[in-house]
């Protein structure tokens, strides 16, 4: 039984599910499933959680993202990336680089996107993107989101010119939204050409590229056997990184698995409290055996119990 967390580096022309499912097939377990999506031509960090971790999955759908996008201006589409329909042309061959950094400003800090059709988003009960296929466009409502970090990193003049642009940014954010607003701002029109996810997460839970492996390491990974295999994952604690954590012994390990609270006298907390009140509860072995939540009377109840080996 594999158990723990795995991080993907996607290739184009795949959907998150695809991935899900090659996974499935390289580790022989049905028991994989992805924390958050990436679109189809899209790359880079993909995270998976196998066997116990898939307990944890809400735990690892992280508020912070960092991509690495490229631009085309003079173009857009009703899809907001190069491979939708052309929906208007503009002569954007008058941009220029001054241009472009002097209209990220705006775009920094809490701004307000308007999600695309072509996003997992419901409307009445539906994904957006269910309808666009059907070419039905519903109104959708404006949602706040973060910039936390903006900058051009690149950028080439001619009719249709090109930035590539470096975004840190919280979840629910839509970078094609981002680069077809911000061509909108400019006048001349704009469309994602790539996109590149280098990070998933922040401080002790960010997964990077450097951690990443792609279907071909893979599957060279699993002809040395499942013992190598299985050395690819990180371990089910890295989804409590940083978060207070108690030490359990067996016999309060038994309760645990019974659903029953424990006293924190009982837990002996480390680390500094979560607003949300959750607690990483471990084994001798540093092995993770629950997450608890502290109640108002100051016990310690389990909201999710891992099986033997989490």
């Amino acid at each position: 039984m594999f158990n723990g967390i795995l991080i993907i580096d996607k290739t184009p022309g795949m959907t998150s599910h695809d991935v899900v499912n090659r996974i499935r097939r390289i580790f022989k377990t049905k028991r994989v499933g992805h924390t958050g999506t990436l679109d189809p031509e899209a790359t880079g960090v993909l995270v998976l959680c196998l066997g116990n971790a898939l307990r944890l999955a809400e735990y690892l759908s992280a508020s912070q993202k960092l991509y690495i996008a490229e631009v085309m201006f003079g173009t857009e589409t009703d899809t907001q990336d190069i491979w939708g329909s052309v929906t208007a042309e503009y002569d954007a061959s008058v941009l220029t680089e001054a241009d472009l950094i002097g209209s990220l400003a705006r775009f920094r800090g809490t701004i307000y996107q308007v999600p695309p059709m072509v996003s997992a988003r419901r409307f009445e009960g539906k994904h957006l993107y269910e309808l666009a296929r059907k070419g039905v466009t519903v109104e959708r409502e404006a949602r706040p989101i973060e910039i936390y970090r903006l900058e051009m990193t690149r950028f080439s003049t001619g009719e249709r010119p090109t930035a590539e642009l470096e975004v840190s940014c919280s979840t629910g954010t839509y970078i094609r939204t981002l680069a077809f607003d911000i061509g909108r701002a400019l006048g001349v029109g704009a469309a994602m050409s790539a996109l590149r996810r280098t990070c998933v997460g922040s401080g002790d839970n960010a997964f990077t590229l450097e951690q990443a492996y792609t279907f071909d390491e893979l599957t060279k990974i699993a002809e040395a056997g499942p013992e190598r295999l299985a050395r690819a994952l990180l371990p089910v604690t890295h989804a409590v990184l940083g978060w207070p954590r108690a030490r359990i012994d067996d016999a309060l390990e038994a309760r645990i698995r019974h659903g029953h609270a424990i006293t924190l006298a009982e837990a002996g907390i480390e680390g500094q409290n979560r607003e949300d009140g959750l607690v990483a509860l471990l084994d001798l072995q540093a092995d993770l055996i629950a997450v608890a939540k502290l109640t108002e009377s100051n016990t310690l109840q389990p909201v999710k119990v891992l099986g033997a080996g989490g």
